[in-house]
């Protein structure tokens, strides 16, 4: 798709479906390479991310069968432990099966990550817990070569500059479960998409605690068998619709969503004057004809989300009055200001900071 066209300046109606969460399913389908029985993933969204990963998979020894959004994954011959650069180079979220990899076939060899560009998003963190667990690391043409004959359970902090890091989380998990012995991932990203990860991994055999929090301990086993899976909704995407209702105050329905995911969203929505009722997982969008101007500050979850930091600034820019939007997640995400600028908007940057005076319409 080249271009798209957006006749604005209307009301939305309707209801529509939430996607699989794609940030869970990288992860979960790079998981798949810890095993060698069948698993089965349901709700996989069709994005050229999660076909890059089937692509990936298969070049390692997978044979993926797509069936709407229900992928099978079982082994298909001899295992390949090299990820190819062509594949891994085009995004980021590939450089998670570093980890199952190193942990099934004693070895890896995988190339440094590309992906989207927000400002710096080093892999330090991810080599840093790899290295913890006793693993040998060369570089060598844009690849990273890792080897131990069996990884060993360690104390791994994973706090970085701006907080936890999802993807290391998830690579040092993946890691750790046919590890010997015990590991603690202290300062763990507690993102839902985790938890998910978490989920997935205690179905197939592994011995983890505290999902959903900060400390992880996991006690590593020798095998993982096969399991039957559903992703959780994407967040991001039920986000995206729930603010572009509320733009163009517009009342629209949300089907095969998660609230309880979104409840920072909620209560920022809730002050301008956005009222998200429904149940648990069917979300109906109700925004007041005059919204009110509302700052927020993005975090690691459970704060504000920065993936949706754009889209609330592009809310704010339409709510009349003066709001402040600040990152500390990703300061430097906001290449989107000069965008919004040329449509009117009146939105100025001050550091990590963006000062969004609202007007009527852009």
């Amino acid at each position: 798709m080249d271009k798209l066209i957006i006749e604005g300046d209307r009301p939305l109606r309707g209801e529509v479906k939430i996607s699989g969460s794609k940030n869970a399913a990288l992860p979960i389908l790079a998981a798949t390479l810890l095993t060698d029985e069948p698993c089965v993933i349901r709700n996989v969204p069709n994005l050229r991310d999660t076909r890059t990963m089937i692509a990936l998979l298969k070049s390692l020894g997978k044979k993926v069968e797509v069936e709407g959004n229900r992928l099978t994954v079982t082994a298909n011959g001899r295992p390949n432990y090299v990820a190819d650069y062509k594949l891994v180079s085009t995004m980021r979220g590939s450089f998670c099966v570093l980890g199952p990899l190193l942990a099934k076939l004693k070895k890896a060899k995988v190339s440094l990550p590309g992906g989207c560009i927000i400002g710096v998003r080093p892999v330090d963190l991810h080599l840093k817990g790899i290295r913890a667990l006793g693993a040998k690391m060369e570089f060598e043409n844009g690849y990273i070569h890792a080897h131990a004959s069996r990884l060993k359970g360690a104390h791994v902090y994973l706090g970085g500059e701006f907080g936890s890091s999802v993807l290391a989380t998830a690579n040092i998990l993946m890691a750790a479960t046919l590890a010997n012995g015990e590991t603690m991932i202290e300062s763990a990203a507690c993102e839902p998409e985790v938890e998910d990860l978490t989920n997935f991994l205690i179905g197939m055999g592994a011995n983890i605690k505290g999902k959903g929090g900060h400390c992880l301990t996991v006690k590593g086993v020798k095998r993982l068998k096969g399991f039957n899976f559903k992703i959780i909704p994407d967040r991001i995407e039920a986000g995206t619709y729930i603010l572009m209702a509320a733009a163009t105050k517009s009342s629209i329905t949300l089907r095969n969503a998660c609230v309880s995911h979104l409840m920072v969203l909620k209560d920022k929505l809730e002050l301008a004057g956005v009222q998200l009722a429904g149940t648990e997982s069917d979300i109906i969008v109700r925004p007041r004809k005059r919204l009110r101007p509302v700052g927020v500050t993005t975090h690691p979850y459970p704060g504000f989300p920065t993936d949706l930091q754009a889209q609330f600034m592009a809310l704010m820019s339409v709510t009349p009055g003066v709001s402040v939007i600040s990152d500390k997640v990703y300061p430097d995400r906001f290449m989107h200001i000069a965008e919004l600028n040329r449509m009117g908007a009146d939105i100025r940057r001050d550091g990590a900071n963006a000062i969004v005076q609202g007007i009527k319409k852009l």
